[in-house]
């Protein structure tokens, strides 16, 4: 597949250590684009550096809004997939080919799932989300979009749903939805959905907007 055709968006806040080596792993499937989420550090000056299109957040404004700017991006660059990965090393980049594959034989959407998620409340809303749609993981950060779905629903985020307002959207369209078993490596840096406590919090949040009936009309 041609690399214009996929965009790799990266979401990083101070991920100096790990970005480059991202970058230059998953730079050969797809247009890496980092949004630099308010990152401290060189995160974004190693993510260009190591080759990747750059966006700046000068203020931190969470998961949600930097792969909303991702997605943006994506979109002006004319993008036909887009695939999400963290920036902490956790995801093999060789994986991006079974999602892209997938993609292209017409899947709409491609989840990404774990071995096993950690926190009470992604079980929580995991075994929502299976029973509802067959999705087993909702809250891996490696995912697979057809820009298509993405210009129907016109945002990737509107109320921090950590990355699952698309997904929902998605499915509740009647779209079918693929999964590709992602093992997990040893993190760099601290949780992207911050520790335990806020973490439960932040997730179990997301879950209960999720289930507003206003949201699920939307969708």
């Amino acid at each position: 597949m041609e690399r214009s055709r996929v965009a790799i968006i990266v979401p990083a806040l101070n991920e100096e250590r790990s970005i480059a080596m991202v970058v230059a792993a998953i730079a050969g499937y797809g247009l890496p684009i980092v949004v630099s989420d308010g990152s401290t550090d060189g995160t974004a000056e190693a993510a260009a550096a190591a080759g990747a299109i750059v966006v700046r957040h000068e203020q931190n404004h969470g998961y949600d809004a930097a792969l909303n700017s991702g997605f943006i991006r994506a979109a002006e660059l004319g993008a036909e997939f887009a695939i999400t990965l963290d920036a902490d090393g956790q995801h093999d980049p060789a994986l991006i080919s079974s999602f892209t594959r997938l993609l292209a034989n017409g899947e709409r959407l491609v989840v990404g799932v774990r071995p096993r998620p950690a926190r009470i409340s992604e079980r929580v809303f995991a075994t929502y989300t299976r029973l509802a749609y067959g999705i087993h993981d909702p809250l891996c950060g490696m995912k697979g979009y057809a820009m298509s779905a993405y210009r129907e629903l016109g945002h990737f985020d509107s109320y921090r749903s950590i990355g699952t307002e698309l997904m929902l959207h998605t499915v509740r369209a009647g779209h079918s939805v693929a999964e590709v078993d992602v093992p997990i490596a040893p993190r760099h840096g601290a949780p992207r959905v911050g520790g335990a406590l806020r973490g439960n919090v932040r997730i179990f949040r997301a879950l209960l907007l999720a289930l507003l009936p206003s949201r699920r009309r939307a969708a």
